[in-house]
């Protein structure tokens, strides 16, 4: 199976954290998955900036970024954050390498637009496409791809895209079987509730209820977006979850959606089964 995990940022400050969801991640791909790794870090970006005095600034919550804060992006993100990763996986025995968007132009982006403009926003984009076949080779080499939230755009310019965005678009064109977010959170939690399953339609309702608020918001929207491009399944679970979350039995052919009612976190799901309504899966 074709798996994308996303590490949330604030999972790569801990080196204990980061040393076991590698493990995970390690034994997964030696049951012959086919796994992307895509990572955000925003906790840390934000730091180095205000370490080298560069201000951020902001437009309705989103980060305006200059040629001065895209290449810190490019340092903390393509740099520290991704070999990071890449050695730890490495250490456990699975070979990793790290590539962001101008290795063999892996991942493509064109500007955001805001507001009706494009590039308002400076060097922040969108995914437009994937190198699916260099990927492919990187796979048959029994090899990981970690990817930082990096696109390289048609000036030759890198652009700075959400990392829960980008962990969509990137299982969409990779056709992948699952998306998997794994986050600083238990899942999708209605009051001090995780909801073990939700499914597309009800992300508008949880949205506009106010029940989801801030970067869930963006992890649901990514998801909808994933499951409408052919995305089987999406689970959001919180990293201390991961063991669960990550089982190699999980992902087997014969695997359906039962197979993972009992994984901690949220399911997000096209729609639910008879089965999966009786069991109380609507919120």
């Amino acid at each position: 199976m074709r798996i994308v995990i996303k590490f949330a940022g604030a999972l790569l400050e801990d080196a204990a954290t980061v040393q076991q969801l590698s493990r995970h991640v390690a034994t997964l791909a030696r049951h012959g998955h086919e796994i992307l790794v895509v990572h955000g870090g925003g906790g840390l970006f934000t730091a180095t900036l205000k370490r080298l005095g560069i201000e951020s600034k902001f437009v309705s919550g989103l980060r305006v970024t200059d040629g001065e804060t895209r290449d810190v992006a490019v340092m903390v993100f393509a740099g520290l954050l991704n070999k990071r990763l890449a050695a730890a996986i490495s250490a456990e025995g699975q070979p990793a390498v790290g590539i962001s968007a101008a290795d063999a132009a892996c991942f493509s982006a064109a500007p955001l637009v805001h507001n009706d403009i494009e590039g308002s926003l400076g060097y922040v984009g969108y995914l437009t496409s994937v190198n699916v076949r260099f990927l492919e080779s990187l796979w048959r080499e029994k090899l990981i791809p970690v990817a930082p939230c990096l696109g390289l755009g048609a000036d030759g310019e890198l652009y700075n895209i959400n990392a829960d965005h980008m962990a969509a678009a990137c299982a969409e064109f990779i056709e992948a079987d699952h998306l998997v977010y794994l986050t600083d959170v238990a899942g999708v939690l209605d009051g001090d509730k995780v909801l073990s399953a939700i499914s597309c339609e009800q992300i508008d309702h949880l949205v506009h209820a106010r029940v989801v608020s801030g970067g869930m918001i963006l992890k649901l929207e990514a998801a909808k977006r994933a499951l409408e491009g052919g995305v089987r399944e999406v689970h959001i679970v919180g990293g201390h979850s991961a063991a669960a979350a990550l089982a190699p039995g999980l992902f087997s052919p014969v695997s359906g959606h039962a197979a993972f009612s009992a994984v901690p976190g949220t399911r997000v799901l096209r729609g639910f089964s008879s089965a999966e309504h009786s069991a109380g899966a609507s919120v």
